[in-house]
């Protein structure tokens, strides 16, 4: 049974890849997120990229900061090529948040911040999805 679960979302069409060479964060958020949203964990970007062919390809990567320190922020535009209109958040914690700004800049859409919190996290991949993680723009008076 899942507790807390919008029905919308549980049968969202759309996916996450959790794309982390840590193992321990890997599981952690596809547990946070599996009951919501179709959720696949991966340890390399060629599992990424051979898991995302055809109908397979992700709306949103949560790419571990550990990919920014060994490849660069080019793999932020690498993501891009293989998977458009993806949208990436980056995971990273506090001595590492240096980092996860080089890769909003490079045009990743977003961080997660270590401690991670299932609130949190669902919240922040609603909202890239625009699936009412955030209030509409109406209410904020914005429109």
């Amino acid at each position: 049974m899942q507790i807390g679960v919008e029905t919308a979302k549980a049968v969202d069409q759309r996916r996450v890849f959790v794309l982390d060479e840590d193992e321990i964060t890997r599981a952690a958020l596809q547990f946070m997120l599996h009951d919501e949203i179709e959720t696949h964990e991966l340890g390399t970007l060629e599992e990424a990229y051979s898991k995302g062919v055809d109908w397979l390809k992700p709306d949103v990567v949560l790419l571990g900061v550990s990919f920014l320190k060994s490849k660069g922020t080019e793999v932020i535009a690498e993501l891009k090529a293989h998977f458009d209109s993806v949208r990436i958040l980056i995971v990273c914690d506090k001595e590492t948040e240096g980092l996860a700004v080089e890769g909003l800049k490079a045009g990743a859409h977003g961080a997660l911040v270590k401690p991670l919190k299932i609130e949190a996290v669902r919240e922040k991949v609603d909202t890239v999805l625009g699936r009412g993680g955030a209030k509409p723009l109406v209410q904020l008076g914005m429109l």
